[in-house]
């Protein structure tokens, strides 16, 4: 297997994390005979250092010229100040629509080891396997008119769909629950908003076409308590922009930390996967950050971009049993018997326990 893979560090603690994705990557390339190839690029932050833009024209050009893109995090405070349109976050927001990357995969999954990380009762939280299924490229992010009155006394968003976007998403999430345990709880206000109303009307019309999958509904704040109260509700979560992008990171709750969730952003020519937690300046440069959100992203990678399933799954396998060992990032460690790692030993450990993994397979089948 070829491929192609443009890295996009980014900013803060991206570089970090990154890096020890990157170095699973090679090794699973190594020990399974594939030919990846890396190549650095700038976004966010640094590019507008480096290049005067948050997503370089030259950047650009590399991320649709590759296989995937694998992207660290972007967001510097000194950025703070610049029109929205100037920032870091713009550059990842053009980028997501200029692969055409619609749909948003977020899997969250409860690890036996870390229950101790997460604030929930290990019997609330325990063997909850969720998958949020968000809609990327619609709603209040990309919605126009924005923007400012020409007083700055107020300001303004858009929440915009089509029935063509919502059924789209709609199909990601059906299929995706046919693999799984064959139910899609579909988010929304539609109480409230006309946008959620076209939202149902089109998800259920989409559900018809999926008799094996049963469907609900629930409004985006009943959803948010279910989430934390009885998380083994959910088997796959559809929802739009906006509540993916909030519903997910309250989803870190489940596994303990947000430095852990990965997501794979699919539906065009270029899929893009990267961590779900920011550039965490406050901790860039310590060795302290979690890179397991951004190895599980490579998993994610090898998954959809590579149809690499077996190598995809032992990677996923080398995270849980270097948890399973008692090693924990700072953001993790709860208790004595556990040991605190940084980030590059965490890379570090779980590239061993792949290799272990991926060489008793090899074993295994030359016998």
């Amino acid at each position: 297997m070829k491929l192609k893979i443009a890295v996009l560090p980014g900013d803060g603690i991206g570089p970090e994390v990154t890096a020890q994705a990157v170095r699973v990557l090679k090794v699973v390339a190594a020990l399974h005979g594939h030919a990846f190839e890396f190549e650095e690029w700038p976004v966010g932050g640094v590019a507008i250092k480096q290049e005067g833009a948050p997503l370089p024209s030259s950047t650009l050009d590399a991320c649709l010229s590759s296989n995937a893109v694998l992207l660290g995090a972007v967001g510097a405070p000194e950025h703070d100040k610049l029109a929205p349109e100037a920032r870091p976050e713009a550059g990842l927001l053009a980028l997501r629509n200029a692969l055409g990357a619609y749909a948003n995969l977020r899997p969250v999954v409860a690890y036996e080891a870390i229950s101790e990380c997460s604030p929930l009762r290990p019997e609330i939280a325990r063997d909850a396997d969720i998958l949020i299924v968000r809609e990327l490229l619609g709603g209040l992010y990309f919605g126009q008119p924005r923007g400012f009155d020409s007083e700055g006394a107020s300001a303004f968003n858009t929440m915009r769909y089509s029935a063509t976007e919502i059924e789209r998403i709609a199909h990601i999430a059906f299929k995706a629950a046919e693999a799984r345990r064959q139910k899609v709880t579909s988010v929304d206000k539609a109480n409230v908003l006309e946008t959620s109303q076209l939202w149902r009307e089109v998800v259920t019309r989409v559900a018809q076409e999926y008799p094996g999958v049963s469907l609900e509904h629930l409004y985006v704040d009943a959803c948010a308590m279910h989430l934390i109260m009885d998380p083994l509700r959910f088997d796959v979560i559809l929802t739009e922009n906006l509540f993916g992008d909030i519903l997910s990171d309250e989803a870190a709750v489940i596994m303990g930390s947000l430095g852990m969730l990965a997501s794979a952003s699919i539906g065009g020519a270029v899929g893009l996967y990267e961590p779900v937690h920011g550039s965490a300046p406050d901790i860039a440069g310590q060795g302290v950050a979690n890179p397991l959100g951004a190895i599980a992203s490579a998993a994610l990678l090898l998954r959809h971009s590579a149809q690499l399933e077996q190598e995809s799954r032992e990677v996923e396998a080398a995270i849980r049993a270097v948890l399973d060992a008692g090693y924990r990032t700072p953001d993790l460690y709860r208790g004595p018997g556990k040991r605190v790692v940084q980030t590059s030993e965490m890379g570090s450990l779980v590239v061993e326990a792949f290799s272990d993994i991926a060489n008793q397979r090899h074993a295994y089948h030359a016998v």
